[in-house]
């Protein structure tokens, strides 16, 4: 006999006190574990090269996974598992995306970068312009990117505490309520990313990452097995159930146009609903090679070899997880129920969590609905963690080493002020990523990140490949690329339905979207390609040399072991 959540919490009575305890005991040994590993690699970090990026010792499967960890976040495990529970086949839009992402990454960014850089993105783009305004911009576009993408790990964190806590609609838990809770948990992830970065550096925010992958891949592949034991290992009799278990009950759940692309009475707006699918599309395409969280991570292997192995070795990580969020997908909307996970978050950010939960109770009860609860929840949370360390520390470092060395100091500020610098400017990124995310409790994570994607496909990737395959490009360029890009990229965001006029909106007592679609890419991303093409042509700045020495570079890695050593 198959039971759903809702009964089975109606049979329960919620969760009780021992469940609780058994959750909170192994998501706190989580915690512990992971900090554990912080504090082991705090004393194995000495140098800049340390703390940016971790010796460059690693290999290519040990980054490989660090690849994978850092990039199954809280948008991929919490929010796509969501987006298919509640949307059906629109939601599997986002996996397929993710992943064909990673084809432009290893073939037009991986080597090149690692060749070419030192610690951040900034490297690459100032190699043959003029360092101080360059690197400005670089910094200026890493840390919006950043804060974007730190927003949706720590709602994903806020609702995941709210869910282990078992607090639903106006239930409290030692005098919390749901919304209390959420902020609570906002707060504890930000204090946690800052000890992680503070005090481990890349060296240890690697280490947690590559447990957190190991840890994530086994527990969702054994969530997948025991779903589908339940379904007689029959996709298509879970993929039924889930379609009459949804909220239109038909088929109508398996095929695309439930979420985008959907035909209404206007002609107009079935227009913009099919460009947003294209926009949103491109944005999860071409954003990843440009987030740079992503590209630091080509900087922890000794060469470009192990650089391209190792995104080899995330592609695979990857593919196999995106496959099994449909099944998580599926199974959360068939045994859970799309009025269920909707009650406990609008925006289906705990659908992963309460499949678990479902499964355990299916097969073994309360108390191992318990187990399976907690054990889900945490690894959710270990990804959440090791991702806003790792958004984190892409952050500090560049504005440690591009910003305050490069610009403020000039290149005079030794590698011990860096690693201080850093790790200043890393509470200052946790405290304005915890108040923005206070205020995006009822957003999808895996649709907040695909608003981190358009900025990084309009503001980063189109510079960073005309800097490294355009002889002509320059400074003028460079700028009004970056700034061009990130400009077009957040504005249509603020004047979309994303933060005003609709009833999910960041302000949804206000009304001032003028532009009609939710990802911007569709119209940034040729916008900053246009603003660095146009700026480029405008500048009289020409350095072909440089040009060619940096092709030399970039392509066959020479000279790329003497930059890595300054």
């Amino acid at each position: 006999m198959i039971l759903s959540t809702g009964l089975l919490l109606a049979q329960e009575g919620a969760v009780t006190g021992a469940s609780r305890t058994i959750t909170m005991v192994l998501f706190l040994l989580t915690i512990a574990g992971t900090l554990a590993i912080t504090a082991w690699a705090n004393k194995r970090t000495h140098t800049a090269t340390d703390f940016h990026s971790g010796g460059r010792g690693f290999t290519a499967t040990q980054n490989g996974f660090a690849i994978a960890g850092d990039y199954m976040s809280a948008a991929s495990f919490l929010g796509i598992a969501g987006m298919i529970a509640l949307s059906g086949y629109d939601g599997f839009l986002y996996s397929i995306g993710f992943l064909v992402a990673w084809l432009i990454a290893l073939l037009l960014v991986a080597e090149m970068l690692r060749n070419s850089g030192r610690f951040t993105m900034g490297d690459v783009l100032s190699y043959r312009m003029q360092q101080r305004p360059v690197r400005t911009a670089a910094a200026v576009s890493t840390l919006t990117v950043s804060i974007f993408y730190l927003i949706a790990q720590m709602v994903g964190a806020g609702a995941l505490i709210a869910l282990l806590l078992g607090i639903q609609g106006d239930q409290t838990y030692l005098g919390m309520s749901g919304d209390v809770a959420k902020i609570m948990g906002i707060v504890v992830v930000g204090l946690l990313m800052v000890i992680y970065v503070t005090f481990g550096g890349m060296k240890g925010t690697t280490w947690v990452q590559i447990v957190q992958a190991a840890f994530l891949m086994i527990s969702v592949a054994f969530l997948v097995v025991l779903t589908l034991s339940i379904y007689g290992f029959s996709l298509p009799e879970l993929m039924t159930q889930a379609a009459n278990s949804s909220q239109v009950g038909d088929e109508t759940f398996l095929q695309p146009g439930l979420l985008y692309g959907q035909e209404v009475d206007s002609a107009v707006q079935t227009m913009w609903n099919k460009l947003d699918l294209i926009s949103l599309g491109m944005a999860l395409v071409l954003g990843t090679a440009g987030l740079p969280h992503v590209l630091i991570r080509f900087y922890t292997v000794p060469d470009s070899t192990t650089a391209r192995k190792s995104v080899n070795w995330g592609i695979g990580l990857i593919g196999v997880f995106y496959l099994m969020t449909l099944v998580l997908g599926f199974g959360a909307a068939a045994l859970v129920g799309y009025e269920t996970i909707q009650d406990q978050n609008p925006a289906g950010n705990t659908a992963a969590p309460m499949l678990a939960e479902a499964v355990g109770a299916n097969i073994g009860g309360p108390i191992f609905a318990s187990i399976m609860l907690a054990v889900i929840a945490s690894v959710a949370f270990a990804t959440i963690l090791t991702t806003v360390a790792g958004l984190t520390i892409a952050s500090s470092s560049s504005l440690a080493h591009d910003f305050y060395n490069s610009v403020i100091r000039k290149g005079k500020a030794t590698g011990a002020e860096e690693v201080k610098v850093a790790r200043v400017v890393t509470w200052f990124v946790g405290l304005v990523a915890i108040v923005l995310a206070v205020f995006a409790q009822n957003l999808n994570v895996a649709f907040l990140v695909s608003l981190a994607f358009a900025i990084a496909a309009s503001a980063n990737l189109p510079t960073l490949l005309l800097s490294l395959f355009w002889k002509r490009f320059n400074t003028a360029g460079a700028l009004a690329g970056i700034y061009g890009g990130l400009i077009s990229a957040v504005g249509l965001v603020f004047f979309s339905p994303v933060v005003s006029g609709s009833e999910t909106a960041l302000i949804p007592g206000a009304d001032f979207a003028w532009f009609p679609m939710p990802n911007p890419a569709l119209v940034s991303v040729p916008l900053g390609l246009l603003c660095a093409v146009v700026g480029t042509l405008m500048s009289k700045e020409r350095d072909y040399e440089k040009f060619a020495m940096l092709q030399v570079r970039a392509l066959t890695g020479a000279g790329a072991e003497k930059a890595s050593s300054h």
